[in-house]
């Protein structure tokens, strides 16, 4: 049995750049693209063709229908970290701010019947099934019963039997692959230019579908650890990665601890960093853990750490006036400063 440890963290001062250039960063966040494409892009266009078999044209489906459908809100994404566990109970107090997540968090919030505007898929692989009900406490049939009414935005290469088992609305996008045979091969399906930057991962995909799509600019990031916690968790539940770690790396955390990483988590973190300073928006970390943002010197100026109870106050701060201001003969006196 893991014993818990009781930690006083503090975040680390903010520092106003980074230690590395911004090319750097962006270089690094793209040092795995050749690999990857070349792994991948056999089953991306196997499921390419197979999505538009069975859905026709893409374009008639595409996430471009909800053009700043939430335009001026501001939103929440959540990624599917340790921390996650630490501070959901407050979503449940999030009023009307919207909830984007991984949909690897499906299984994590339906648990606990909290609201999700929108799920988002990335990952072209048959494991996306089953990360739907990967440590949930009900059965996988219930779980695909729950997706009835849910929104899933999928990635074009998103594995059939996924969507096949999903039984509510699909808004498909496309992402940049630099890949000649790939671009030909949409060209020959369907010119559908319905682009998606992600730096990777599927939390990247939520934050471009937020800023770029839907028309959030003020984000407030859970689950985005991008690293594992300090008892050596990589989800905020039992999760086969947490039984062999594999070839881990060090990095220093948002409180200047140093944790447990992938090359590829920090590749991730690096692109949004790099975000952060080069796209116009408000950025907070709401994880309360992790390394977005982290470097040994302190945490960038550019995403504000603070949890997520606050995030949600500062946008229903007036709500204790409420009252009075409808009726202001009501014997309520309350100032919200």
């Amino acid at each position: 049995m893991i014993k818990m440890i009781e930690m006083d963290l503090e975040y680390q001062p903010y520092i106003m750049e980074p230690p590395v250039t911004p090319t750097q960063m962006w270089d690094n966040a793209c040092s795995a693209d050749g690999p990857t494409v070349n792994h991948w892009l056999p089953l991306w266009e196997a499921n390419i063709r197979a999505n538009h078999k069975k859905y026709g044209s893409f374009t008639d489906n595409s996430i471009g229908k909800l053009f700043n459908s939430l335009k001026y809100k501001p939103v929440i994404l959540a990624g599917s970290g340790p921390s996650l566990k630490k501070n959901f109970e407050d979503l449940k107090n999030k009023g009307d701010i919207p909830l984007i997540s991984c949909l690897h968090n499906f299984h994590f919030f339906e648990d606990r019947d909290i609201s999700v505007e929108y799920y988002v898929t990335l990952d072209a692989g048959l494991v996306t099934v089953e990360e739907v009900y990967e440590g949930g406490a009900n059965t996988q049939e219930w779980y695909w019963e729950r997706t009835k009414g849910k929104k899933l935005l999928a990635f074009i290469g998103t594995h059939p039997e996924l969507l096949k088992m999903w039984q509510g609305e699909v808004y498909f996008f496309n992402c940049p692959v630099p890949d000649k045979s790939y671009e030909d091969l949409i060209e020959s399906l369907e010119r559908f230019n319905c682009y998606v930057s992600t730096g990777g991962n599927v939390l990247g995909a939520c934050l471009s579908i937020a800023k770029a799509h839907l028309g959030c600019q003020t984000v407030g990031f859970i689950g985005a650890d991008f690293s594992f916690s300090y008892v050596n968790k990589f989800h905020g539940w039992d999760s086969k990665y947490d039984v062999s770690l594999g070839h881990i790396i060090l990095w220093v955390d948002v409180y200047g601890n140093k944790v447990k990483t992938w090359q590829s988590y920090l590749n991730f973190k690096n692109w949004f960093d790099f975000i952060s300073i080069k796209v116009p928006g408000l950025y907070f970390n709401c994880t309360e853990g992790g390394i977005m943002g982290a470097y040994r010197d302190g945490n960038l100026y550019s995403i504000k750490q603070t949890n997520l109870k606050e995030f949600i106050q500062l946008w229903h701060l007036n709500d204790v006036i409420e009252e009075q201001a409808k009726n202001p003969k009501t014997d309520i006196k309350q100032l919200l400063f």
